[in-house]
């Protein structure tokens, strides 16, 4: 048999070997049988039905004079159910977000109240469905019970039946309060590997598994360990906390331009001051960590942000393809690889639009008397369309004259010998990209909106 060293283990050898025989302040116990298939050297996994209140005890399990700040106050314990697998905890705010469509109200952990004893202040945020928190006195006897709604199964890819289920772990965070009152300063963390089951389930595979390892050899039996009564929660590294952005609108396009004066004038542009371009949110070598942790939650990465808490905006950057994709898997590597090169999308379809004024009718009319005509600078406005519909033309082009899309009663094309027809979605995806427009307006005959003609 391979032993136990940490260079076969490195996953359960994060902790220092100095803190194998140290005697924790905290000890919390879930109370619930092990399963007896799991191997010597393996961390327990324990089995759960969905919706059970199952206790946890929170000993204190300090020495005399260890921790003397804490004695007679309060402290804060963070519950939280989140995946084992490292695959899962790449994509988990999107598997969260999936349960939560699905699921709608319910919650993946709860605090069974009337039960637990010792715990004050509970709190449960809406916003996140898989924590709890509570206050409590270290001195004297707590005990919460808890409930996991969510089945292991829910997060497995359906390809057929009998699925097997991805494991989670339930981590309790303890904090102690800090001189302005805040329980942020961190005391103890700790964990266990669990399935959920749908009701009766956790007994049934129970019993299987214990019909199992009865089944096998004395020699074979040796290489597991024994099923406990309860699960004692390991110690563990503290669970990142993430520094939430406010959801501040992220900078929009604002696609109107310069204000066009329609009347029955000449039709010339105002030269108002044009409003600043959209910022493009890029981000910039430059950027701090902090900078690039809102970069990420703004650009709908917060997922990942975790994982990359001490980069910067220069280390993001100059990450490849291949290693995005490595980190964050196909589907959200090429989307943060493609926001971090700043990628913008084309449009489907380009036009370009100029508004006729006096001065080019002007021109015309020179040009048919046979005068000289000096050359003239005509400004354009382009035109970005993505659904290739009369309406999104309306749209666009109300926004670019400044007015309602009410007000604009008809879009018409100049056809051959000057005839005019009616725009529709079949002539607009005909368009070549990048055409070239002239815009005419008419005041409509019965109430006060324009008509349009694209020549």
């Amino acid at each position: 048999d391979v032993l136990a060293l940490p260079i076969f283990k490195q996953e359960e050898s994060s902790l220092p070997p100095e803190n194998e025989n140290k005697i924790l302040p905290f000890q919390y116990v879930l109370c619930a049988a092990t399963s007896p298939a799991v191997k010597l050297h393996d961390e327990t996994l324990t089995y759960l039905n969905q919706g059970q209140s199952y206790e946890i005890r929170m000993l204190d399990n300090r020495k005399i004079g260890e921790l003397p700040e804490i004695n007679g106050k309060l402290v804060k314990s963070i519950f939280r159910v989140v995946f084992h697998d490292r695959r899962l905890q790449y994509t988990e705010h999107q598997q969260l977000e999936g349960w939560r469509w699905n699921r709608p109200g319910d919650r993946i952990l709860d605090i069974d109240i009337p039960m637990s004893v010792g715990i004050i202040d509970p709190r449960a945020n809406p916003t996140q469905l898989n924590t709890v928190e509570f206050l409590w006195d270290p001195s004297k006897r707590t005990s919460v019970f808890i409930q996991v709604h969510c089945i292991s199964t829910e997060f497995t890819m359906r390809k057929h039946g009998g699925e097997k289920g991805v494991p989670f772990r339930v981590q309790i965070d303890t904090f102690k309060e800090n001189e302005n009152g805040e329980y942020t300063e961190h005391l103890h963390s700790a964990s266990c590997q669990i399935k959920v089951f749908k009701p009766k389930g956790a007994d049934r595979k129970q019993k299987t598994d214990r019909e199992k390892m009865e089944k096998r050899t004395p020699h074979e039996k040796e290489k597991y360990q024994p099923s406990y009564e309860t699960t004692i929660l390991t110690e563990c590294s503290p669970w990142p906390e993430i520094t939430y952005v406010n959801n501040t609108p992220s900078p929009g396009f604002n696609s109107s331009h310069s204000s066009f004066s329609i009347g029955e004038g000449n039709g010339s542009p105002n030269h108002q001051p044009e409003p600043p371009p959209p910022i493009a949110d890029n981000l910039l070598p430059t950027s701090t960590p902090q900078e690039a942790q809102q970069w990420l939650h703004r650009n709908r990465f917060s997922t990942f942000s975790r994982l990359f808490r001490n980069f910067s905006g220069a280390d993001l950057l100059k990450l490849t393809r291949e290693d995005v994709i490595q980190i964050c898997g196909p589907a959200d590597g090429i989307r943060l690889f493609n926001a971090l090169k700043g990628r913008m999308v084309r449009p489907r379809l380009t036009i370009y639009v100029c508004q006729e004024s006096q001065q080019l009718r002007d021109l015309q009319q020179k040009h048919e008397d046979g005068d000289t005509v000096t050359s003239t600078f005509f400004v354009y406005h382009a035109i970005y369309l993505e659904e290739l519909t009369a309406v999104e033309l309306t749209e666009k082009l109300a926004q670019l004259f400044s007015i309602s899309s009410q007000q604009i009663s008809q879009i018409y094309k100049q056809g051959p010998t000057g005839i005019h027809v009616l725009i529709s979605d079949e002539m607009i995806q005909n368009f070549q990209d990048e055409s070239c427009f002239v815009l005419d307006t008419m005041k409509a005959e019965t109430n006060d909106s324009y008509h349009i003609i694209l020549k």
